[in-house]
């Protein structure tokens, strides 16, 4: 309930909340103040020119499906204890708010049955929303080279995925105790599988970015998309560093700080478009440092290709218990990009500053 009392100098009431907030104001102003170095160089902030957002913002077309917001969910986990918990808590929140979803790493469902109900989450996102599988490069080689690839088409109906994320990670591979040999340049083997398969592909790295030519490549190909696993964010190389012993980490250790982050490979993208260059590829995910809502949708805008963004460190660590703690994450980031959307502006697009 509000109180009000009569002001001793006007003789009006006042309301007790107007007079707590401006002692708030008055007591945290010295607390408040910020210097320059403070500063998000990247924007500028336009008070004049909007007003507060209503709804969502508009729909994206993604793999041929609309998400209500440019948010993904990156590949994160499979065949682990709470792997379950992870993803269905992941396929709600896709539900509920309108977000695309990557399964992590479905390799021991082309071999074993046992776990597939930690996978199963098209029932949960329903069918409006876009998910995809997801093998590793290594995989897809194997079974190139079998003539399995009944295999893939299997995992991709029973999961009733829109397509398969094929993760491209030699340098994880060549690193992890267990890894697997990559006998052909990754590009060769997805170029086979492109001619033979009907569903759709998405490529993604696991945190070391693509440079230049290997994004060149990509782009020429008809992928649903090009996912960045750029440097600044999870990275499996430095995972796999962790698991072997302390020789070989001190050998692998320099290599692992090697990468391409996703601001650089925006620019990549961007001045080849400028230079006239048509790509088969026309959307990408970025992740790979995406820290909040301001890092998405700053490299979204500057994109000059369609772009969503993704995260996986965040939406893991909030999925891991009760719904209710990565349905207030999710709902915070919405509200930012949607507070970003409506403010701000960026200092330089597409390459160029607009000063």
């Amino acid at each position: 309930m509000k109180i009000a009392f009569q002001s001793k100098e006007s003789g009006q009431l006042v309301d007790q909340c107007i007079m707590d907030r401006k002692s708030d104001h008055i007591n945290l102003a010295i607390q408040s103040q910020t210097s320059l170095n403070e500063l998000d160089g990247r924007f500028f902030y336009e008070p004049m020119t909007s007003a507060f957002p209503k709804g969502d913002p508009d729909p994206i077309l993604f793999a041929g499906k609309k998400m209500k917001v440019p948010i993904w969910v990156s590949s994160m986990t499979g065949g682990h204890a709470l792997s379950g918990t992870i993803n269905r808590n992941l396929a709600m929140a896709c539900n509920e708010f309108g977000l695309g979803m990557g399964l992590g790493s479905c390799r021991m469902l082309l071999s074993d049955n046992s776990l597939f109900d930690d996978f199963n989450v098209r029932p949960i996102i329903g069918d409006n929303y876009p998910l995809f599988a997801n093998l590793g490069i290594a995989q897809v080689e194997e079974i190139l080279a079998k003539r399995e690839t009944d295999l893939l088409r299997r995992l991709v109906d029973r999961l009733k995925a829109d397509g398969l994320i094929i993760h491209v990670n030699p340098l994880q591979e060549w690193i992890q105790p267990e890894g697997n040999i990559i006998l052909h340049p990754p590009v060769e083997t997805i170029e086979k599988l492109l001619e033979i398969t009907d569903f759709q592909i998405i490529v993604k790295e696991v945190g070391q970015g693509f440079g230049p030519k290997s994004i060149r490549r990509l782009m020429q190909l008809p992928l649903a998309a090009i996912e960045f696993g750029a440097f600044g964010g999870t990275n499996f190389s430095k995972i796999e560093t962790r698991r072997t012993s302390p020789v070989q980490t001190l050998k692998y250790q320099p290599f692992v700080n090697v990468g391409v982050t996703a601001n650089e490979m925006v620019d990549i993208i961007n001045n080849m478009a400028l230079e006239g260059n048509q790509f088969a590829c026309n959307q990408l995910i970025i992740s790979g440092g995406i820290r909040n809502y301001l890092d998405g949708f700053y490299l979204t805008q500057k994109s000059i290709i369609p772009a969503i963004y993704a995260q996986a460190s965040l939406f893991l660590k909030y999925s891991r218990g009760h719904y209710s703690e990565l349905q207030q994450f999710v709902t915070g980031q919405i509200e930012g990009y949607k507070m970003a959307k409506s403010f701000l502006t960026l200092k330089i697009q597409n390459n160029h500053s607009i000063i």
